[in-house]
């Protein structure tokens, strides 16, 4: 068994992506996106033991390793969207174009996303509606 099932991280996902809503949420746009860092964040701070256990840090710029939970999360995401394995979570990107920089709060602590003035676009994902 692999962690993202010993974990049930898609449940946990969805749980998280349950509580992003639009302040009007009759809006045609439906319910909004979060990047992947968000998710991380968020996901580090209601699991913080599944975080320890699968060893990667939320991610950004200036972390000093390869991998991130944001970059994780967002790998399975699409490659479980992509394959038909889930259904409910819908995935997009944010474009990097024109874009300087984006600066989440990581409980308190700016998290500055690495992807931004590369060629890689940010991953944002949400529930279907």
């Amino acid at each position: 068994m692999n962690h993202w099932q010993e974990q049930n991280l898609e449940q946990r996902i969805v749980e998280i992506l349950t509580d992003v809503r639009y302040v009007k949420p009759e809006h045609h746009f439906g319910r909004p996106f979060i990047t992947a860092y968000q998710l991380a964040i968020e996901y580090a701070r209601r699991f913080p033991d599944d975080v320890v256990r699968l060893g990667y840090q939320i991610g950004g710029e200036g972390i000093g390793e390869r991998s991130s939970l944001a970059q994780y999360l967002a790998r399975e995401l699409s490659r479980r969207t992509s394959n038909g394995q889930i259904t409910r979570i819908e995935g997009a990107f944010l474009s990097n174009r024109h874009l300087g920089e984006i600066v989440f709060d990581n409980n308190g602590k700016p998290l500055t996303s690495s992807l931004t003035k590369t060629q890689f676009d940010l991953s944002m994902f949400r529930l279907r509606e």
